[in-house]
């Protein structure tokens, strides 16, 4: 399948790294894909989803937020404000350059931040979660025992997921001032959940919630034995492909 990658600036105006993908036939539209908190574009799951989308006659886009994979700019200065905000741009960039997205795709944090921005892309009409918290302040239990530290001293050295990060004040400061329940309510797009009863880092409750929340068109899919990055058994990445591109023909 013909690739390219691209760089366009992001939220800060820093250069991110971008992977387009589309088939060689026929191409029926864009979706965008937006990663989880502190991971990047390249993780398998994420691939494997993407080449599906692709091989169904879908364009694909999927980008390393500000700071992280091959992206330039420095984690510690970004927050959910500025995810949000490299979402606009990279929308942006396929708006100007090929096709503005008519699907938006987040897993986790990044699924979060979809609900948050899909209503100011016109051009979307459905958005798919995978594993995605409710709301913003739900991801600080991964460093729930520096958050002391954080307020005193400003900044903390935080593990995730095995990699050392530096989170600041200003991150716990923006995650704060969202009210996400409000954006999944007035969200005006066709909306499809996944979510595995067992993830131990973002609870299914919270799927619950997404969905009491939100408007219909709305539907769930229980990934039942997955776990949260979908590394332990590719066929779940798979499954998400699968259904995520018969749900799409509905509303494209």
């Amino acid at each position: 399948m013909p690739s390219e990658k691209i760089e366009f600036k992001g939220a800060f105006g820093d250069t991110l790294s971008a992977k387009l993908d589309w088939p060689e036939g026929e191409l029926k539209s864009w979706a965008l894909f937006a990663h989880g908190f502190s991971i990047g574009k390249d993780l398998k799951p994420i691939r494997t989803i993407s080449k599906a989308l692709v091989e169904d006659g879908y364009g694909m886009m999927r980008f390393d937020f500000t700071g992280l994979g091959e992206s330039g700019g420095n984690f510690s200065d970004t927050n959910f404000s500025s995810n949000c905000e490299d979402i606009r741009h990279a929308a942006a960039y396929l708006r100007q350059y090929h096709k503005a997205p008519c699907v938006l795709i987040g897993h986790s944090f990044g699924g979060t931040a979809a609900l948050k921005v899909a209503d100011e892309i016109p051009e979307c009409k459905a958005v798919a979660t995978i594993g995605s918290p409710c709301d913003t302040t739900h991801i600080v239990h991964q460093f729930a025992d520096q958050l002391e530290e954080i307020e005193e001293e400003g900044e903390a050295k935080v593990l995730l997921g095995g990699r050392p990060f530096i989170i600041k004040e200003q991150f716990l400061d923006d995650i704060g001032n969202h009210d996400i329940a409000k954006e999944i309510g007035d969200l005006d797009r066709a909306l499809m959940i996944f979510h595995s009863p067992q993830d131990r880092v973002v609870s299914i409750d919270n799927a619950a919630h997404i969905y009491g929340m939100a408007r219909h068109p709305k539907s769930f899919v229980s990934l039942d034995g997955a776990d949260h990055l979908l590394l332990k058994n590719p066929m779940d990445a798979e499954y998400i492909a699968h259904v995520l591109t018969a749900w799409a023909h509905r509303y494209i």
